[in-house]
C-alpha cells in the first residue's frame, strides 16, 4: 500500500505580525496535488493542523476544504491532534468528519478501540492503524488509568505511560499479513528539532525513546518535530516535517510531506516529496549599502544590519527591503556594555553606585539615601 504522511500544517500561524493564509492554502494546494499525483491509499495527518487552540473561522475553512480535497484523491484519511490542537474540538467536528468517510482523533477516550483503525487497500491489502493523538503530562496519567493501570504504574514518568499506552493498542499487530501502523504526535530522544516547535512540549519531561514502538510495525507516521527525519527504532520511524518553515528557525528545513510505499512482507519505503508553495525565509546581513544590492523577491527576511544603532535605522532598512519582518543590529556592531558597567563601578563605593541608580530614576523620596546609609552601616557593623 501507498501512505501519504503529513503533519504541523499550523494553519494560522503569524509570523511577526505578517498573516500566512494564502501561503498556507497554496501549501495546502499542492500537498493535495502530490496526493493525486502519488495516489496513495490512505493519507495520515499526523497533528498540528492548526497554530493554535482557538483558530479563526476561516483557518478551519482551510483545513477542512484541504481535509475534504484530500479524501477526494480516493485516500482514506486519518487526522489526529497535535499539542497546538484543541483535541476536544476536533473531537467535536466527528460527525461532519465522517459524513464526509474522514476520521479524526483528537483525544483518548474510555474504548481504546476507538485509537485502532483498520482498512483494506483497492488492491485487497488489510491495514490497521494505531492512533496516538498529543497526551499532555497530566492527560496520559489519566489515559493510562482507562487501561486499568495500578496505582504504581500510575506515578512513573510520561515515556513510560506511553509506552504502556502504545503497547495495549498495539496489541493485534501479531496478525500475519496485515500491515500495521502507528501515527502519534510525540518527541522522541534523538531526534533533531525543526526550530519552530513549541518548546514547552519539547523539554526532556515529553521525549520519549523510540523504544516505545512495537518491532512489528511496519512504520510510524510521527508529527510535532517540523525537520523530516528517519530515527533509528526497532521499526521504521519517521517525521515528515511541516510543508511549511513556521519561522526563522526552519529556513534551512526542506519542507515536505512523505511518501512511503509499504507491505505486510516487505520493509518501507520512504521518499520526501518537497513542498515549494510557500515563501522562504531567509537571514541577511549587512550595511545599507550591502543590503540595497540583495535581492529576495520571494521571500520574508530576517536582517541584521552591520551599522551602529540609531534612531530611525529599522525604517532605512524596510524601506530598502519592505519583506524585512524582523531587523536586529548585528551583535558585534553593539558596544561591550558589561565591560563598560565594570569599568565605570570599579573603585565606587555602594552609597555612590546606589545615588547613580536613584538618579538613573529620576531620583527618590526624601530620606530614601539616609535610609541606605543607615542600612549600610548595619551591615558592614555586623560583618
Amino acid at each position: 500500500m501507498r501512505i501519504l504522511h503529513t503533519s504541523d500544517w499550523h494553519v494560522g500561524k503569524v509570523l511577526k505580525g505578517r498573516s500566512r493564509h494564502d501561503e498556507h492554502i497554496k501549501v495546502l494546494a499542492q500537498v493535495v496535488e502530490i496526493a493525486r499525483a502519488e495516489q496513495p491509499d490512505l493519507v495520515i495527518v499526523a497533528g498540528d493542523l492548526y497554530d493554535t487552540a482557538a483558530p479563526a473561522p476561516k483557518s478551519t475553512q482551510v483545513v477542512i476544504r484541504a481535509l475534504s480535497a484530500l479524501r477526494r484523491t480516493g485516500a482514506q484519511v486519518v487526522v489526529i491532534a497535535g499539542n497546538h490542537d484543541n483535541g476536544a474540538a476536533l473531537d467535536a467536528l466527528r460527525p461532519w468528519a465522517e459524513a464526509a468517510d474522514i476520521l479524526v482523533r483528537g483525544t483518548v477516550r474510555d474504548d481504546p478501540a476507538e485509537l485502532v483503525v483498520t482498512g483494506r487497500t483497492a488492491a485487497g491489502e488489510p491495514w490497521q492503524l494505531v492512533t496516538l493523538p498529543f497526551l499532555s503530562q497530566r492527560y496520559a496519567i489519566r489515559a493510562a488509568e482507562m487501561y486499568e493501570l495500578t496505582a504504581a504504574e500510575a506515578t512513573q514518568t510520561y515515556a513510560d505511560h506511553v509506552a504502556r499506552l502504545i503497547a495495549r493498542l498495539s496489541q493485534g499487530f501479531d496478525q500475519p499479513g496485515v500491515i500495521n501502523l502507528l501515527t502519534a504526535h510525540l518527541t522522541i530522544v534523538g531526534a533533531a528539532a525543526g526550530g519552530g516547535e513549541r518548546e514547552a512540549h519539547c523539554v526532556m519531561g515529553y521525549a520519549v525513546p523510540a523504544t516505545v514502538f512495537p518491532a512489528n510495525a511496519h512504520y510510524v507516521a510521527l508529527g510535532h518535530l517540523h525537520r523530516a527525519q528517519q530515527v533509528t527504532g526497532p521499526c521504521p520511524v519517521h517525521y515528515c516535517g511541516s510543508p511549511l518553515a513556521i519561522d526563522f528557525g526552519e529556513e534551512e528545513n526542506v519542507s515536505s510531506v512523505a511518501v512511503v510505499d509499504v507491505a505486510a512482507d516487505r520493509a518501507a519505503r520512504v521518499r520526501h516529496v518537497p513542498v515549494t508553495a510557500g515563501r522562504p525565509l531567509r537571514t541577511v546581513r549587512g550595511t545599507l549599502e550591502q543590503l540595497a544590492t540583495m535581492n529576495h523577491p520571494d521571500a520574508w527576511l530576517r536582517v541584521y544590519v552591520r551599522e551602529t544603532p540609531r534612531v530611525g535605522l529599522r525604517e532605512d532598512v524596510q524601506e530598502l527591503l519592505p519583506d524585512a519582518l524582523e531587523v536586529r543590529i548585528d551583535p558585534e556592531m553593539m558596544p561591550d556594555q558589561a565591560g563598560q558597567r565594570m569599568a565605570e563601578r570599579a573603585g565606587r563605593s555602594p552609597r555612590e553606585l546606589f545615588g547613580d541608580y536613584l538618579d538613573s530614576r529620576g531620583g527618590a523620596e526624601d530620606g530614601v539615601r539616609e535610609l541606605f546609609d543607615e542600612l549600610y552601616d548595619e551591615v558592614s557593623q555586623s560583618a
